[in-house]
């Protein structure tokens, strides 16, 4: 039974307990309709990519190894919001079958990949004592340390042998480093990433640049914005130093100007970019939380960054259709979501390496993730009063 949820004006402010509620509603969704045992292997899970599936997806010809590290992050959210013991063993099965699945080991050809799984397996690691990620982490953080490639005049390439340095992987790679003991380093990647891929006329982080050529590509997306955003905030923590407070409101400015439209982040699709709005999503809740500082300013950019996780969750809920009772999220949150008519359409492969959009979004395991990674964003705000 598909039903449109009705537009509701009388949640102006839902209580954490409410949005706990959303939250394990959009976890139950995940599980039910994308997790499955990797090849009927006893004690493993992991996301099929599409719903409805095609054989090939329910056999995990295709997996997408960074969308799997986020459905880690988000199972490490629920697990850490309201603990049980099926959600920390869940985490160990979908630690588990990530390495089953990849299996030449933990670590692939895109730094941007493995910095993904490197900060959801720490916070496994840190939060729910896996220890099974320990391995891991080693493995990666050896990979992620050792292409950082100055002569070049860059931070890291996004795969071995490339010649693009881009903000998708130095961002995400510099907070895995900094949560691994690595400040130095991650405040290298920090300096780089706004030294070289900020835009001086709108704020905005750049896409990324080719090295040693100088040939800038000037899209400016959404999960750009959020690992820079994270990662200064991690740097403001650990170094106490201004300039990564002065990073963080500056890009929070640039972020409410051109990528929000009535405190709503805006835009979204399928494929690989399903998952780009959840990422802001994440970050910017950390930033709530987490940025430290007691000045006016300080306080202020909390709050900010604070507004748009809840204004985009109260629109994402608004706007999502409820399936059998759960949640579809819409790749838009801004626009009612439109269910899946079939697997036809399903994302593929570029020559580039990403994933393209299915042809109706909602069907893609990322823009299901992305609104379960926004509805444990908004808990985590309100929890925290903001």
């Amino acid at each position: 039974m598909t039903s449109r949820s009705p537009r509701t004006g009388q949640d102006a402010a839902p209580t954490p307990a409410l949005w706990s509620e959303r939250a394990d509603m959009a976890e139950s969704a995940i599980v039910s309709r994308h997790l499955r045992a990797l090849w009927a292997c006893p004690g493993t899970e992991l996301g099929v990519v599409g719903w409805p599936a095609t054989k090939r997806e329910r056999a995990f010809v295709s997996w997408h190894y960074w969308w799997q590290a986020h459905l880690i992050d988000c199972a490490v959210d629920a697990a850490n919001r309201s603990p049980m013991p099926v959600r920390r063993r869940r985490i160990g099965e979908l630690v588990r079958s990530h390495r089953i699945r990849n299996i030449t080991g933990w670590t692939n050809n895109y730094y941007d990949d493995m910095a993904w799984l490197a900060i959801a397996l720490e916070r496994a690691e840190r939060t729910q004592g896996i220890t099974e990620a320990r391995g891991a982490l080693v493995a990666l953080e050896k990979k992620l340390y050792e292409a950082w490639n100055p002569e070049v005049g860059g931070g890291i390439p996004w795969r071995v042998r490339s010649d693009y340095y881009n903000a998708p992987a130095n961002g995400p790679a510099a907070i895995a480093l900094s949560r691994l003991g690595r400040h130095t380093r991650a405040q290298e990647m920090a300096d780089w990433l706004d030294a070289t891929l900020r835009d001086s006329g709108t704020g905005l982080i750049l896409d990324g640049i080719h090295l040693p050529s100088g040939v800038i590509e000037r899209p400016t997306f959404t999960y750009c914005q959020g690992v820079v955003l994270g990662v200064e905030a991690e740097l403001a923590i650990h170094t106490g130093e201004e300039r990564h407070l002065e990073r963080v409101h500056r890009l929070l400015v640039a972020v409410e100007d051109h990528m929000t439209a009535g405190g709503v982040i805006k835009g979204g699709g399928g494929g690989d970019g399903g998952l780009f709005n959840g990422i802001l999503a994440r970050y910017l809740a950390y930033v709530a939380v987490m940025l430290p500082g007691d000045d006016r300013q300080q306080v202020a950019d909390r709050r900010a960054a604070a507004a748009i996780v809840r204004a985009s969750a109260t629109a994402a809920w608004a706007n999502r259709l409820e399936v059998e009772g759960e949640p579809l999220f819409g790749a838009d949150w801004s626009r009612p979501a439109q269910l899946p008519g079939g697997p036809a359409g399903a994302g593929y492969f570029t020559s580039g390496g990403s994933v393209t959009s299915s042809k109706v979004p909602e069907r893609d395991l990322s823009v299901q993730l992305s609104g379960w990674m926004l509805m444990e964003a908004a808990y985590q705000v309100s929890a925290a009063g903001l």
